[in-house]
């Protein structure tokens, strides 16, 4: 739709507005229509919807809440996890994990716009690492244990975790950097 200039639109449409007056009683007829229209809402008709959309809600929130339920049951009984091998597995596997959080959580602490990009392509780094530890889950569960995957599990929290020290290492050298030209410049 090609827009035209508002010039020629007035021209175009010349002599076929409506220019007349309104009549002097115009006001009180706009008013006693408008005030005709406002008709008073019935809370009969809100009760019923709503005594009727009640039970609806209930409803669909048990069948939400089921079928979380039944997906959390689904895939927790598939990926066998690292912790599952034996008592130790899983004081390493919590090691490792709060290890890898309370690092990840200084970083974000220490997040500027200096280094934001850096940050952000490591979340996504950790991101495929733990894609891999999923897949690594899944082989522990059809290997029976293998020694092999349980390696391959505790390198990836390994990898995750030089990732991140790797990434504290470089936001101190950033900031660093940033105090001596600071120093320099003054």
């Amino acid at each position: 739709m090609k827009k035209e200039p508002i010039d020629q639109v007035f021209k175009r449409l010349e002599g076929k507005l409506d220019t007349a007056a309104p009549s002097a009683d115009h006001k009180a007829n706009f008013l006693a229509k408008l005030q005709a229209q406002a008709a008073p809402v019935t809370p009969e008709k809100e009760t019923k919807v709503i005594k009727w959309m009640r039970p609806l809600f209930i409803a669909a929130s048990m069948l939400l809440l089921a079928g979380v339920i039944f997906t959390q049951f689904n895939t927790s009984s598939s990926d066998k996890e690292l912790a599952d091998v034996s008592p130790e597995m899983q004081e390493t596997q919590d090691f490792f994990t709060k290890t890898i959080e309370r690092e990840l959580f200084d970083i974000k602490e220490k997040m500027t716009p200096e280094n934001q990009a850096m940050v952000e392509d490591a979340i996504s780094q950790l991101e495929v690492l733990e894609q891999q530890y999923d897949k690594l889950k899944v082989d522990l569960s059809e290997s029976g244990e293998d020694k092999r995957v349980i390696y391959a599990m505790i390198d990836n929290f390994q990898n995750r975790i030089d990732l991140l020290q790797n990434v504290v290492e470089q936001m101190k050298a950033i900031e660093e950097l940033r105090k001596i030209e600071k120093a320099v410049m003054l």
